[in-house]
């Protein structure tokens, strides 16, 4: 399979999920858009890495990052290796003395991590096609719009059923506006089912 390269495009507050916050990874080489849904204490932990804010004493992923120097660990690349079940899986691919060796890891704490060794950020193209969005031109070609990637599967939420195509449209805009990628998609998913995308 082949790696995909992906930069940190967006970290902002989750809409759908008040104490949560959502890292937005986009394709270096494309246009999808992959939106994680993080913890706060992971977002703080990324946004300072990401700021090169320099706390009073190491956060937790700044004393793993010198445990790791210490020993001569380095990180190589951050890989984010699954989906089940609306959960992504990531691995950190360490190097010492030329030896490989990955290490399971939470996919907040691995893209931490990433920043923090400065080391790219890869997933695979089918991760990509089921939680994926599309960045697309709008038509009058000045707002860029997230557009759920077709056969990614059909919305589980019920309530979007009983919604006409057009009240679907807008609120699909505006949840898009509120930058809700996880709500874009399964509203992108109901309009797709219909044949309405």
């Amino acid at each position: 399979m082949n790696k995909i390269e992906l930069d940190i495009v967006a970290l902002s507050h989750s809409v759908t999920q008040s104490h949560n916050y959502a890292v937005v990874l986009g394709e270096v080489d494309g246009s999808r858009r992959l939106p994680i849904v993080i913890g706060g204490f992971e977002a703080q932990a990324i946004a300072v890495a990401m700021e090169q804010m320099a706390p009073n004493r190491p956060l937790t992923h700044d004393l793993f990052k010198n445990t790791l120097e210490t020993f001569e660990v380095d990180l190589k690349e951050v890989v984010i290796n699954n989906l089940l079940d609306g959960v992504f899986y990531a691995k950190l691919v360490c190097i010492k003395n030329g030896d490989e060796f990955e290490i399971d890891s939470r996919t907040s704490d691995a893209i931490a991590m990433a920043v923090r060794f400065e080391c790219p950020i890869y997933t695979f193209d089918f991760i990509m096609e089921a939680a994926g969005l599309e960045l697309e031109e709008s038509a009058e070609g000045n707002e860029p719009i997230l557009k759920k990637k077709a056969a990614s599967g059909t919305s589980k939420s019920g309530q979007y059923h009983q919604m006409s195509a057009s009240s679907l449209k807008k609120l699909l805009t505006d949840v898009i506006a509120e930058e809700d990628y996880e709500k874009a998609a399964k509203i992108r998913d109901e309009l797709n089912k219909r044949g309405e995308s």
